[in-house]
């Protein structure tokens, strides 16, 4: 055999070999997420659908939760390496004694708000005296709603909470509340529209609530060295900037991965939910944390204002 055609042949294997060890050494990674997938989890699906986390040396694995209380849990337990949490949940469970740590923002403003109907009789917060406000998790959102009532002069003696389970815009569409708590502005919002019954969002971050990140990524406290979960973060930068330069593309990549999400509340909540991404995951401000911290305080939901570095870092 001609040496050019060995060479050929050395050079060939050799190729071979490091292309199958290189993807014998991917690191699994597993990431359970707050809920079933949506397009609040855009980045981490484009990410894996445009090959970052495979090209990071990640074999990243989506979970969709069979209970969304459950994924912080699994992370605390060692059972999932990550997941998309809150930042509210992260200070109430740490303070409970979960050996939890925030990585990375996924949303970094909230999403949550305060929702009435567009036409009808409720034009600012104080309108609310004496009415029926629906509620689907107490505890955060009951604090949400004191700060916010609070603001103008009232308190929760002052209207009626009503659980409604997690039928919020439903609930109010069907004038069964006159408001509800805990719509995110994403989705329900575009779900009264869709249906001819427009939306009006009170948002906490204007009436008396700190902003903070709604969607966050969380490891367990332990386990914060882990060489894979910088690798991770990069990747789902680049997830995110690919998103913001190419979103017809990456609504495409979505859809392709979740051919059932391909209908017009997703295409509106792709849309609205598309400015308010991390452009930095891994970055976190250490101020805003301790501000939302003493709020959380102050509403009786903690009861001691920890250093940030016992639950957020910014890795390496």
């Amino acid at each position: 055999m001609p040496i050019q055609k060995i060479s050929r042949v050395i050079i060939s294997t050799i190729l071979l070999t490091s292309l199958a060890t290189a993807a014998q050494a991917a690191d699994k990674l597993s990431v359970m997420l707050d809920w079933f997938v949506n397009p609040d989890h855009a980045p981490l699906i484009i990410a894996k659908e445009k090959g970052f986390f495979k090209a990071a040396g990640l074999d990243v694995k989506l979970i969709a939760p069979a209970d969304p209380n459950d994924p912080p849990k699994l992370v605390a337990a060692g059972k999932a390496d990550l997941a998309v949490s809150y930042q509210p949940q992260l200070h109430v469970q740490v303070a409970e004694g979960l050996p939890l740590i925030r990585i990375g923002t996924l949303v970094s403003t909230p999403l949550n708000s305060l929702v009435v109907l567009k036409n009808g009789p409720i034009k600012s917060i104080k309108d609310l005296k004496g009415k029926k406000i629906g509620f689907s998790v107490g505890g955060f959102e009951d604090a949400l709603l004191s700060a916010m009532l609070s603001k103008h002069g009232l308190s929760l003696k002052d209207i009626t909470l009503i659980n409604v389970n997690f039928s919020l815009s439903p609930s109010i569409v069907a004038g069964k509340v006159d408001a509800v708590i805990g719509a995110f502005r994403n989705f329900e919002l575009n779900q009264m529209d869709i249906v001819n019954k427009p939306g009006r969002a009170f948002y906490p971050e204007e009436e008396g609530v700190p902003p903070y990140d709604e969607l966050i990524i969380v490891a367990h406290k332990g386990k914060v060295s882990d060489p894979r979960y910088r690798k991770f973060l990069n990747a789902l930068e680049q997830g995110v900037q690919f998103l913001i330069n190419h979103p017809k593309e990456s609504w495409a990549a979505f859809i392709g991965a979740h051919k059932n999400l391909n209908d017009e509340l997703n295409k509106r909540a792709w849309r609205d939910t598309i400015p308010r991404f991390a452009l930095r995951p891994a970055a976190f401000d250490t101020t805003r944390y301790q501000r939302f911290a003493k709020f959380l305080k102050k509403q009786g939901l903690i009861k001691d204002i920890r250093p940030v570095s016992d639950y957020a870092v910014e890795l390496p």
